[in-house]
């Protein structure tokens, strides 16, 4: 396995292009700061270097929180620093040192959304764990739908897109009057609970009558991999390390 100082040794680094998309930014965007240690250990298991914007956000950020709080990028933050973000590491359940035959199976974690929308990078071969999209493109995993989305863009694409407003046309059907005010006050652990369910034919009708309450992320991406089995019959798979139980598809 590569080391550290040669994951960082590259000529082109990404954080400066990245920095400067964050600073620029038409939603607002929060990079939190990095643990050096955390970073290391991080880099040094995904062994990827930073000339790319994975890499580059991992050793730079303690994760980002996009667009008044609906969107945590994870990264490598302090443990229990500001914004209570979870690191990368922790939500993809890393070894506690890095391993060079581990690797995570379903893809990888990168983001979640304040109703629990995960995004996934995929693996080297996502249909053999029945994820669609290519290898090292983003996928998601719809709150409303329970089903899985391909968005047909790395992480580097997709990350840019975000920053640059993206999620304003994404999140069509999803956001009510006032959603920033909820979300931009949340920690970074918590997203929002809907009931009914977002994916309910009540919440579908109108969604600024739902009741909404903050609730632990891993209490949420539960409940979104639980319903999914059980309506669905097709269990989406591991929604990262928050959740880690196995859903009822009874």
């Amino acid at each position: 396995m590569r080391l550290f100082e040669n994951l960082t040794a590259t000529q082109e680094s990404a954080w400066p292009e990245l920095r400067s998309l964050v600073g620029e930014a038409s939603v607002t965007a929060r990079a939190l700061d990095a643990d050096e240690p955390t970073s290391r250990r991080t880099l040094e298991q995904l062994q990827v270097t930073t000339g790319s914007f994975l890499g580059a956000v991992v050793v730079h950020t303690g994760g980002l929180l996009i667009d008044q709080g609906w969107l945590r990028v994870y990264g490598s933050p302090t443990p229990g620093g500001p914004g209570h973000l979870p690191g990368l590491a922790t939500v993809n359940g890393f070894p506690p040192t890095p391993e060079a035959t581990w690797f995570p199976a379903h893809g990888l974690v990168v983001a979640h959304d304040v109703l629990g929308g995960t995004y996934v990078l995929n693996g080297s071969d996502p249909a053999a764990v029945a994820r669609p999209g290519g290898s090292g493109e983003m996928i998601y995993l719809a709150p409303d739908t329970l089903q899985w989305e391909p968005l047909e863009a790395g992480y580097a694409a997709w990350l840019a897109w975000v920053l640059d407003g993206g999620l304003a046309d994404f999140t069509e059907g999803l956001r009510w009057d006032g959603w920033d005010a909820e979300t931009r006050g949340l920690r970074g652990d918590h997203g929002l609970g809907l009931l009914p369910p977002l994916w309910s034919r009540e919440a579908h009708a109108d969604l600024s009558a739902t009741g909404r309450a903050a609730v632990p992320m891993a209490e949420l991406v539960w409940a979104i991999r639980s319903a999914a089995a059980q309506i669905d019959g097709s269990d989406p798979g591991p929604l990262g390390a928050l959740d880690t139980r196995e859903p009822d598809s009874r």
